[in-house]
Formats: structure tokens, sequence, C-alpha cells
């Protein structure tokens, strides 16, 4: 079980070293149910229909059913108090659990509301170093982006509040954390094809719908995918996302191992970056590395351009077909989002995912 403390009493400071693992979690056959979490953090509902959105699914097991009930009229009540106005959140809503991770601006806990006991992750970003580093809009284009994406593959920003030190973001609980730490506890740090497929097929769906909002991800890799409790993706982390109705950006950003010829030689690209990472992706699900991989930063630019790609044996001409298409240096020629999806190794191995 989860321990939770006064929110007042466990914020630390802010954190100077890069991202730590994620603690594991046992739910001790605990049935997590999907809740209507939106809809407590949200502005308004019309009355008329709060019935209906706040009943139990209908893929709830028997035996948990009452027990999401009081959970679910908790939330009514909650929304109801409202009368319509808008909610000012603050940390005194929370009650505070263990840290689940930590970055050069501060730290990510797992936390409850307090009056429905809903589990969240709280990011709290420290201003001090946000200004420090320059990265306020940075900041608030995240927030703005996440706010208006929703998609079952992309973590939802519930809401997000500050205070005079802090901005906290009220975010989905992804039970199973970083996606990254099971690709390295897999059996030769690689992803089985059945597993590979599934993942690359919803970060391809949750891309798709980021691109059709004119949103550029342009920092897709395993460290920014989260596993929800059923296993399923939740594409995170768009401190590095940018809204681009014109299409056309210059800037180089994200990772070293996933960036594209276009970002490297420093040419305008467009929404087809995420389609060359989401190749490299594929490719370090089922090998365990990255494809571009170098001891010497200039030893990986170089075989960016070059498109350098060698497949181990295990890897089936399928799989490698899919690679191959992302893997484009002429961004269009790099396979569309729903040309991935229905692809033949996705279709053939997907089927067959856990």
């Amino acid at each position: 079980m989860f321990d939770f403390v006064d929110s007042s009493s466990c914020l630390g400071k802010p954190a100077i070293r890069s991202t730590v693992a994620r603690r594991p979690f046992k739910f001790q056959n605990r049935v997590v149910i999907p809740l209507p979490p939106l809809l407590l953090f949200q502005v308004t509902m019309t009355p008329e229909n709060l019935d209906e959105v706040f009943s139990v699914p209908s893929t709830c097991p028997p035996e948990k059913r009452t027990n999401v009930q009081k959970t679910l009229n908790l939330m009514k009540e909650h929304v109801i108090a409202r009368n319509g106005q808008t909610y000012n959140w603050t940390i005194r809503d929370f009650d505070i659990g263990c840290p689940l991770g930590r970055g050069k601006f501060g730290r990510v806990y797992l936390a409850r509301e307090k009056s429905t006991k809903y589990m969240v992750a709280l990011k709290l970003l420290y201003k001090s170093e946000l200004v420090k580093s320059r990265l306020e809009k940075q900041v608030l284009r995240e927030i703005e982006i996440q706010t208006h994406l929703r998609h079952p593959n992309i973590l939802s920003l519930l809401t997000y509040f500050y205070d005079s030190s802090r901005i906290y973001l009220v975010l989905e609980f992804a039970a199973r954390g970083e996606l990254y730490k099971h690709l390295q506890q897999q059996p030769h740090g690689r992803f089985a094809e059945p597993e590979a497929a599934k993942y690359v097929y919803q970060v391809a769906d949750a891309l798709r719908h980021c691109h059709l909002y004119k949103v550029i991800h342009r920092d897709i890799k395993p460290e920014n995918l989260l596993l929800d409790a059923r296993g399923n993706i939740k594409l995170a982390d768009f401190g590095w996302s940018v809204h681009a109705p014109s299409s056309k950006r210059k800037t180089m950003c994200g990772t070293l191992d996933y960036l594209p010829p276009e970002m490297v030689l420093g040419r305008e690209y467009d929404e087809r970056v995420d389609f060359w990472c989401l190749g490299v992706l594929c490719y370090e699900f089922l090998v365990g590395r990255p494809p571009f991989e170098s001891s010497q930063q200039d030893d990986t630019y170089r075989r960016i351009q070059a498109v350098d790609v060698k497949y181990p044996d295990h890897v089936r001409p399928l799989a490698r077909d899919l690679i191959s298409k992302l893997l484009r240096k002429n961004p269009f020629d790099r396979l569309p989002l729903e040309d991935v999806k229905i692809h033949s190794w996705i279709v053939s191995q997907k089927a067959m995912a856990k």
C-alpha cells in the first residue's frame, strides 16, 4: 500500500541531479478502474449528464463496483459543490506520497486528492530554477500543449496551479512507470516482437493525434514513455514539444541518438521528425540500443547523416522493412503514421501481444 503524508511537510528543495530510477509499486492484486478524473479537475459540468458520466464502467469487476461507485459519488459531489465555478486548486488539496522521479527543475511525487482519494502524479517545478535557465516560455508552452491533448495513449495533464515559488502540474498517474525500466529488465535488454509492435502502434497513434493538432513532440524515446496499470503506453514529457501551425521549425533539440538528419544538418523540419524518432524507437525496442549509438558524438552525427543502420540477425525482415521505411534521410520518403499502424509487421505481431 502507499504511504501518504500531509503536503506541507514533505516537499523538498529543488533537485539538481538528473532523473532517478522510478520506485517500483506493488499493487497487491488491486484492480485499477478507469474513472473520469478530468471531470474532477476541469471547470464546469452540466447537471443533466452528471449521473451518466459518473456511473460505474461496465468493465468494472462485480466485487469492485461498490467501492468504485463511492469514489465516483465523491467526485460528483465535488463537481456539484462548485456550482459551475472554477475551482482554485492548491497544494493543500493533496496528500503527498513517495517521490516518483526528479529532474533539474523539480520533482514528481505520487499524490492523492484529499476529498476523493484519487491518485495522481504531482510534478513540482521551481520558478527560480526555470528563470535562471530562461525556460519560462518552454514550461508555459508545455502546459498549453498538454492541456489540449486528449488521447488514450497520451498522459493527461489534469490541471495546474502555482504559488510564490513553485508551479504544480497535476498529471495522470501511470502506475507501471517508465517504459525504459521495463526495457532494461527484459531478457537481452529488448522486447519480444509482440510487445514491441503493440508499443510502436500506440506511440504512432498518439503522435498522429499530436500532429492533427499541429504539435510536434520532438523528443520521442523510451524514457519519455510511461505504462499505465494495464500496460498501455502513455506518451509523456512535452518539454521539447512545439505547436507549429506553419509546420516548419529550425530549433535543434531532443536526444542525440534520436536526432533526425535534417536537425543534425540545421535544416528546416516539420512533424516528420517524429516519424524518424519512431523508427529509432522501434529499433531500440527490438535491439536494446539505438541504431546510431557511438562512443563519440561526431560518429553518431556521421552515422545519422549516412543513415548507417546495422541490423542484428535476430531482427526479422518484416521488422527491418518497417524500420527502414521510417529511417529515410528524405523526410517526405518516410512512412506516414497511418501506414505504420497497418504495416504487416505491426498487424501480425500486435495481435499476439499480452
